[in-house]
């Protein structure tokens, strides 16, 4: 049995998919660094707040997320490390949100904020951020496969 998320669900994961990689960003810190002070209750209420917030700046969710969070500051810089033309905070948001609705739709048995977490902790999510390399432009299915596997497919 396949779930189904209605397009309002399906922006305020891209919303907060991008929200995240925002964070990542401007913190220099890996993704899978800025989910872990994400709960699952965190998660649920950036879901229900992201048509809110979308009418806020980025700047503005992001710095009282931070301050929140208690983010700290890291040394991942994956937008001065890269040598080529640096995809958007949202073409990445984007990137992240087709993944975790193949998982999302594939697991019956997980839900849409335990999804993100599993996500964004996986491997796939330091490839996905490495800009240098050509797998936050591949296939939506060959990311899928390979999050699956745990490990990129040949």
């Amino acid at each position: 049995m396949d779930k189904k998320l209605s397009e309002k669900q399906e922006d305020d994961l891209f919303y907060v998919c991008s929200l995240i990689e925002y964070i990542a960003r401007v913190t220099f810190n890996y993704r899978k660094d800025i989910i872990k002070f994400f709960s699952k209750e965190v998660l649920d209420f950036q879901l229900k707040s992201a048509e809110a917030n979308h009418c806020l700046s980025f700047e503005q969710v992001s710095e009282e997320l931070i301050e929140k969070l208690k983010i700290k500051n890291g040394t991942f810089d994956s937008v001065k490390s890269c040598r080529y033309q640096v995809p958007s905070y949202m073409d990445v948001g984007k990137v992240f949100q087709r993944l975790i609705l193949s998982v999302y739709e594939k697991n019956e048995q997980s839900d849409l904020s335990q999804c993100i977490i599993d996500v964004f902790s996986s491997f796939i999510s330091d490839e996905i951020s490495n800009f240098n390399s050509s797998v936050y432009y591949a296939n939506p299915s060959y990311l899928f496969c390979s999050y699956e596997e745990g490990k990129l497919s040949a």
